[in-house]
Formats: structure tokens, sequence, C-alpha cells
């Protein structure tokens, strides 16, 4: 996969169709298109040895998101619920929406 080819966004809801957390849904939090790895919320947390700062004064071992490739998630789709693979459509005036190919319904919310 190429980092231009990205067709997930932040926000998209996601489900994890490989790794230790599979069929876990999450909320897209960030995606990282050169590493080609996205942080979804509550899933995949690793935990980090911090030194103390002026911002976190105790330092400590702090919990967060571990990055997981994008080729081990996939869309879910808001009509038929499920992971589905994403399509592009253009549009007369140029625009592109995406789609889920399985029930053909508009991903992208500003275009409904």
């Amino acid at each position: 996969m190429s980092a231009g080819k990205v067709q997930l966004r932040k926000g998209d809801l996601v489900e994890v169709i490989a790794g230790k957390e599979r069929g876990k849904q999450g909320k897209v939090l960030r995606i990282n298109r050169e590493a080609e790895r996205l942080f979804i919320e509550k899933l995949n947390i690793v935990k980090r040895h911090t030194r103390p700062t002026q911002s976190n004064p105790k330092g400590g071992i702090v919990e967060k998101e571990g990055g997981i490739h994008l080729s081990n998630v996939m869309v879910v789709c808001s009509n038929c619920a499920k992971a589905a693979r994403v399509g592009i459509k253009i549009l007369p005036d140029g625009r592109k929406l995406r789609y889920c190919k399985r029930c053909k319904e508009v991903l992208d919310k500003e275009a409904r």
C-alpha cells in the first residue's frame, strides 16, 4: 500500500481484522501516512515509562494507544454495520466520495 492511497480518515469507525485486537472496533484518533499506521481509541494499549517533566512532575508509567498497520483494519459501514471495502466515486463537479462496496452507501458525512 502506498501512502497516497489510504481511504481512511480521522474519526472513522474501523474494525481490526488481524492481530491481537482482531474483531474489536474503535474510532481512528490519528493516521501516520508515512509509516502506514493508525491509532485507534482504546485499542492496542502500550505502556511507556516516562521521566519526570514540568507537565508530568511524577513521571512513571503511562498507558497510550499503539499503532496498527493500515492493512489490518477495515472501515465499518454505518448502513450495514459490517466491515467493508471502500470504493471511490467521482461526482460531476470533481469531488470524490467514499462508498461501501457491500451496500453502496456513501460513507462521507458531508456529502449526504
